[in-house]
């Protein structure tokens, strides 16, 4: 299986040397849901070809799911093979933030079934730092290559196994600190947390050049937060199960595994009444503080 991680260097030489790859930029703002297109619109690294969070790495919102549930792999395999993508295509995927777009098209691509994707360690912000040639066009059309993505080969996990198996699987809330307290919740309509969760903030697994930290600080910071690495009865979640997929990488970085809960709190909000009353399925509650 290919490295998770690539330098700017390392990518920069792969181009130089005419290797092939296929380059994915998933620039992204919540807050502003046409700032990544156009950021790519402006510049971006040679070759690469834009993937949308909400059109491509997302499927429409339903009543349950999330904010952001899982795309049509079907719809994700075709776009990517008319970026001229095959089974064996390297990969190598990165956005302008602290990777939580580049780790979810990681592990789609994963869990498709796709062993060879990097993530550009430092994003765009590396790679400007290193002055890299940059481009405003998109890519000529390449010959479509023949992609299947057959989703399950990473774990997950959906709310009624949550509840089911409370008590025995290790829950982990990638959200900020205040969220997880329920003391801030600015985008879904209940405050809180999955009772039993663990709080380990995804930006905690970042330094502060931008890169992701080594794998020895990454599991100190696993043991800091009381957590027990294991693999099959960890459940990783956040808001809609975006930011939790950095966890899940920077355990992958450690050499481990962990279940994505890919609805994550958003999707656990929409079992619970508004009003914090029990809803029909009672275990579905909240906890704060």
């Amino acid at each position: 299986m290919t490295d998770p991680l690539i330098s700017a260097q390392q990518l920069h030489t792969q181009l130089a040397e005419s290797q092939p790859v296929i380059l994915l930029d998933c620039r992204f703002n919540l807050a502003d849901k046409r700032a990544g297109q156009k950021a790519y619109n402006e510049a971006h690294i040679p070759g690469a070809f834009y993937l949308d969070l909400n059109n491509d790495l997302s499927s429409p919102v339903q009543r349950h799911g999330g904010r952001h549930p899982l795309p049509d792999f079907n719809q994700l395999a075709n776009t990517l093979a008319s970026f001229g993508a095959k089974p064996d295509s390297h990969f190598v995927v990165y956005d302008d933030g602290m990777g939580a777009f580049a780790c979810r098209a990681w592990w789609l691509l994963r869990h498709g079934g796709i062993s060879q994707v990097s993530l550009l360690n430092g994003g765009w912000r590396a790679w400007q730092e290193h002055k890299f040639d940059t481009q405003s066009q998109t890519p000529s059309a390449p010959k479509p290559g023949h992609l299947t993505l057959s989703p399950g080969h990473m774990p997950v996990a959906n709310q009624q196994e949550i509840l089911e198996h409370q008590g025995a699987w290790q829950l982990v809330d990638s959200r900020e600190h205040q969220r997880y307290l329920g003391q801030l919740e600015p985008i879904d309509p209940i405050a809180g947390h999955i009772p039993g969760a663990q709080n380990l903030p995804w930006q905690s697994a970042i330094g502060d050049n931008g890169e992701f930290k080594s794998p020895e600080l990454l599991a100190q910071r696993w043991q800091q937060a009381n957590l027990t690495p294991a693999d099959d009865n960890t459940v990783v979640y956040c808001g809609s199960g975006v930011t939790a997929c950095v966890n899940i990488f920077a355990q992958a970085l450690c050499g481990q595994t962990a279940r994505l809960y890919p609805g994550s709190w958003s999707d656990w909000c929409s079992y619970v009444d508004r009003d914090h009353s029990e809803s029909s399925n009672r275990s579905a509650r909240v906890a704060t503080g």
